[in-house]
């Protein structure tokens, strides 16, 4: 009987060992660095597509492939470079977005990547209406054509 308390202790103690070594160790390092995670376009005109570029670099040191690149709604296309990104390359992100509707928005771009990993990029802004009418014509200024003939 001794013998097998002495093999259960002898295990717990190895078992909280481990776990403390685990609980301890530091986090994964993260292989699919973003430059920059935001963008505001701020104030865009109604009917003017607007693009901004993410860059993407891989710190890892195998090669890292982006699996899909996927935005919240069909009014934001992203495009990138199909290849994979080489250890300590960077590629870029090309994140459009359509300003038909006029008012703010705020749309979120998901990076699908290394089998099942995810980093979100998000764009804001606020289209405004474009008049429907050009602007008036500036009589000062035909008044003036007409003197200097």
């Amino acid at each position: 009987m001794k013998k097998v308390y002495c093999l259960l202790l002898v295990l717990g103690t190895g078992c909280m060992t481990f776990a403390q070594v685990n609980a301890n160790s530091a986090p994964a390092k993260e292989i699919l660095v973003l430059k920059e995670t935001k963008f505001d376009f701020g104030k865009i005109p109604q009917g003017k597509p607007v693009t901004h570029i993410f860059e993407v670099v891989n710190t890892g040191s195998e090669p890292l492939q982006i699996e899909n690149v996927q935005a919240s709604c069909g009014c934001t296309t992203p495009q990138w470079d199909h290849d994979p990104i080489a250890p300590g390359a960077a590629k870029k992100i090309t994140v459009g977005y359509n300003a038909a509707a006029n008012g703010p928005f705020e749309k979120t771009i998901t990076i699908f990547y290394d089998s099942g990993k995810t980093k979100q990029l998000f764009i804001k802004g606020e289209v405004w209406q474009t008049p429907a009418e050009p602007a008036p014509a500036n009589a000062s200024v035909q008044l003036l054509k007409n003197i200097n003939r």
